[in-house]
């Protein structure tokens, strides 16, 4: 006595392999998988970003090709905008889209996610850049002290003649000065000399480098 096997069951003894539904991902016809063209895709791109990471040590840094740039433009431009969004704007596979953003971030060409704050919408309506001469290696000392000042928004050390180039900020003038005393508070600090910023043309930005990688 033998089953009745319907369309199904004799399609599976094709080739001797499972025949399976179109709902399941992964469809094997003779022993070959079957992919869809965005699988093949993420695949491939998910590769590119293992690799890109790999060699992303110092003095490996790979160059931006076009889609890169774009997606850098358009998350400049709405930094809130999600995955699927990007890929839409950009005409790719959400998996692409997220596969680039993975290795510009495994790169380190996406630094950070964190918001852009504007220190005079909060009140701190002076800019001013401080260069500091500090006494011959106390520079570690001099960094820890400027570390606790909230003022002190960045910090580089400078050739010429100071040691030290900070950028503070304040509410007033007058606010500016209490700050200046405070990082003339260090004894290792031996002399400060300081600018203040009128107005800001240029603000800070990276796109026309963007444009430029792009550009060979």
């Amino acid at each position: 006595m033998t089953d009745e096997q319907g369309p199904r069951e004799n399609a599976e003894r094709l080739c001797g392999v499972h025949v399976r539904g179109p709902r399941e991902n992964g469809q094997r016809l003779c022993g070959v998988q079957v992919r869809s063209r965005e699988e093949e895709m993420e695949m491939s791109e998910r590769s590119s970003a293992d690799r890109g990471g790999a060699g992303a040590g110092a003095g490996s840094r790979e160059a931006i090709d076009s889609l890169d740039a774009r997606l850098l433009r358009e998350l400049t431009a709405d930094p809130r905008m999600g995955v699927l969004e990007m890929s839409r704007r950009l005409g790719v596979a959400r998996a692409t889209a997220q596969a680039r953003l993975d290795r510009l971030v495994a790169r380190g060409v996406i630094a950070s996610f964190a918001p852009q704050i504007d220190p005079e919408a909060l009140g701190y309506h002076v800019t001013a850049f401080a260069t500091l001469e500090i006494r011959q290696g106390n520079g570690a000392s001099v960094l820890r002290h400027l570390d606790t000042i909230p003022e002190v928004l960045e910090v580089h050390t400078i050739t010429g003649q100071g040691d030290m180039l900070c950028r503070l900020v304040a509410r007033s003038n007058p606010d500016l000065q209490r700050v200046i005393d405070r990082v003339n508070a260090n004894a290792d600090i031996v002399r400060t000399s300081t600018v203040i910023a009128m107005a800001n043309p240029v603000p800070h930005r990276v796109l026309t480098l963007i444009q430029r990688a792009e550009d060979g």
